[in-house]
């Protein structure tokens, strides 16, 4: 029986002392994962500190500061199911080992150019410090490294950044559902560098103006049923488009989508700065943020955003709900509501806008997570490639559970935007319209033009892709 010594304080975090461990406690795929002694040198103990910190954090499942023995085993487990999926994506060839050709090509893939000589750097890369497992990937010199030296060198590293599973799963604002969606894309610093970062939002804000044009009619005739629809006058889908084309012929559809499309690219430039500014704000290194930063750092952008062009929102809701003949364009309807009105009336419905930003923020990347998490641990046998199909549907579902949850704050907003548009509607703040929403209708009130708000998703989020995916063709942006 061999009996193995593993310097492991994070399973007691008081102490600095050896835990031993029997080969037979553990699974017989991990038995030789163990066949290590970590002894830290004096000098290196603030970097081994960082890594316990990482290792805690990834495994802690009870979230009480330390890793006992069941919660380091499955972090283990988990960790080298997810170092597998690499693998088996870096081995183009699939013949168990990955050479420098593949090491190039899968950068190349990612957007970063390597030479030969630079790959195989990589290959036979020294580790910083020497409390690693291994020194070199390569331990042989074969200049490939297969399946043991991969899982050898990696597995004392947590997985919060394996580039593979990032490029497949980012949570792309190409899912446009002509909402606020609040995670801006992350590039790569070879993407900053190369110009490739402007291309994929113009492809972005382009696949956002083809989508939105599209479900246009939809998102009209949603804000016509926030506005108007009530239990006495319950307005129906088709009554609804039955009313629009009546009252303003055919081309009334589309009325609010010109600002609605235009207000695209400001709102994503914007979006993305604060993004990058907000990064670096919270002292992250990293690339790709974990999901708590992605929620801080995309709620900030979001509001920042939202704050800069939110008179373009009550723009688009006035002139969705404007009359034939009332307004001749959108600066026409501006100034009259600036001479009418007052500037406050362009900030109308500003805080339940904001605080709708938290709920559909959390919610959605939540849920996206999960469902990751799941298709991964369930289906992901030889690829971190999920396809087309389990992304876009993982994207739709977490987007329409986001705003599920921000849609009643969202119908106050849009009634708040509408007040003086409509005749005799009450001046009311926020807290005043829910409670009278609430009495007068209900908590169905609530989620009035819920129906075509939904029925857009899945359009939307298809017409975007394709889009999306042409676009960056014609720009010349790689893509897988």
């Amino acid at each position: 029986m061999l009996c193995l010594s593993l310097y492991v304080p994070l399973l007691d975090q008081s102490q600095a002392e050896f835990q031993y461990f029997e080969s037979d406690q553990l699974p017989s795929e991990l038995k030789s994962i163990f066949s290590l002694s970590l002894l830290i040198p004096s000098q290196e103990f603030s970097t081994y500190c960082q890594w316990r910190q990482k290792i805690v954090k990834a495994g802690d499942k009870d979230q009480d500061g330390q890793l006992d023995f069941d919660e380091f085993v499955h972090y283990l487990r988990d960790h080298e199911k997810k170092l597998r999926l690499v693998f088996k994506s870096l081995d183009k060839k699939n013949d168990g080992r990955i050479d420098a050709q593949e090491i190039m090509q899968s950068l190349r893939d990612l957007g970063v150019n390597i030479s030969e000589q630079q790959a195989e750097k990589i290959l036979k890369r020294i580790r910083t410090g020497r409390w690693g497992p291994v020194t070199h990937m390569d331990k042989n010199g074969t200049m490939t490294i297969d399946w043991n030296e991969w899982r050898d060198y990696h597995l004392l590293h947590s997985a919060e950044n394996i580039p593979e599973i990032i490029l497949y799963w980012k949570h792309s604002t190409i899912f446009d559902v002509g909402e606020n969606l609040l995670v801006p894309d992350e590039f790569t610093v070879e993407e900053k560098q190369t110009g490739m970062w402007w291309r994929h939002l113009v492809a972005g804000g382009g696949a956002g103006a083809v989508s939105r044009t599209c479900t246009a009619p939809l998102d009209r005739l949603k804000v016509l049923m926030q506005v108007h629809a009530s239990r006495s006058n319950n307005m129906s889908i088709l009554g609804g488009f039955t009313h629009m084309i009546r009252e303003g012929g055919f081309r009334s559809l589309w009325r609010g989508n010109g600002i609605n499309v235009i207000k695209i690219a400001p709102e994503s430039a914007i979006k993305f700065m604060a993004y990058e500014q907000i990064k670096r704000i919270i002292g992250s290194n990293q690339e790709t943020l974990g999901i708590h930063e992605r929620f801080v750092a995309g709620s900030l952008a979001g509001v920042i955003a939202q704050s800069s062009i939110y008179p373009m929102e009550v723009l688009k809701t006035r002139m969705a709900l404007r009359k034939t003949g009332q307004y001749q364009g959108v600066l026409d309807c501006g100034k009259k509501i600036l001479l009418q009105e007052g500037l406050s009336a362009f900030y109308k419905g500003y805080v339940p806008n904001m605080l709708g930003i938290i709920p559909y923020a959390g919610i959605d990347l939540a849920v996206y997570e999960t469902l990751k998490n799941a298709w991964l641990q369930r289906y992901a046998t030889s690829s971190a490639d999920p396809g087309v199909f389990v992304l876009l549907a993982c994207g739709t579902i977490s987007s329409t559970c986001g705003q599920l949850a921000s849609y009643p704050l969202a119908l106050v907003r849009t009634r708040m935007q509408a007040e003086a548009s409509v005749e005799g509607a009450p001046q009311m703040t926020m807290s005043k319209l829910f409670k009278h929403i609430v009495k007068t209708e209900g908590a169905f009130g609530l989620y009035r033009g819920l129906a075509p708000n939904f029925m857009k998703v899945i359009p939307a989020v298809s017409i975007s892709y394709v889009v999306y995916e042409n676009l960056k063709l014609t720009l010349g942006v790689q893509s897988r």
